[in-house]
């Protein structure tokens, strides 16, 4: 199976907007970026990670970020959707095997709701602690609230329930019906979107030394 003249009018299509196109794009492409995907989940990782956990969060991501693709046609975008699942793979890896050997520094936590919300956002690469502006603070959060607001449903989720509420991914995993291994993606994805996004929200918190 190669990529056709069919392929490259539904990405001409979907680059414009359609998104019926992008769909069926990539219903037209899944079985090859799976074929390269599948292999490379190690036995000891199939209890925990299905191909199908990687695809969903695969299709999830190339829907959002699909103008982050910018050339290459249709080859070019199998290229781009099969590093997608290729970070998703490694990145669900990497959590598992974490997991294994937890460490506390790396989970986010906070006396109250508050605390979390400034631990997330300190979490993710955003500095917010000067003790003298507890406004400026108080506005992080409210940046934080509002870039929630605007990531795909999962992805919130899993934020709200992994990393603020310190469920375990077991636990979101059985609230969202999904797999371990697709929480560990979805967190991944949601804290790349949540640096991205928090970039515009900038001017509440990045002026606080």
């Amino acid at each position: 199976m190669s990529v056709t003249k069919e392929h490259e009018d539904l990405l001409a299509k979907a680059l414009k907007g359609d998104r019926g196109a992008l769909v069926d794009l990539l219903e037209a492409l899944g079985p090859m970026v799976r074929a390269r995907i599948e292999p490379k989940i190690g036995a000891h990782l199939r209890p925990l990670i299905e191909a199908d956990d990687i695809m969903q969060v695969t299709y999830l991501e190339a829907v959002t970020r699909l103008s982050s693709f910018k050339t290459g046609g249709a080859k070019g975008f199998l290229a781009w959707v099969t590093r997608i699942a290729e970070n998703n793979l490694t990145d669900a890896a990497r959590a598992a095997d974490a997991a294994k050997r937890p460490d506390p520094r790396k989970r986010i936590t906070g006396g109250d709701a508050h605390s979390s919300m400034i631990a997330m956002v300190e979490h993710i690469g955003m500095t917010v602690t000067t003790p003298s502006r507890v406004a400026a603070r108080g506005e992080a959060v409210g940046a934080l609230e509002r870039t929630l607001a605007r990531l795909p449903e999962d992805y919130a989720k899993v934020i709200r329930l992994y990393d603020l509420e310190q469920w375990s991914a077991a636990e979101v995993a059985e609230e969202i019906g999904r797999s371990e291994g697709a929480v560990y993606m979805l967190r991944a994805r949601a804290h790349e979107r949540l640096r991205d996004l928090l970039g515009t929200e900038s001017q509440y918190f990045t002026k606080l030394g």
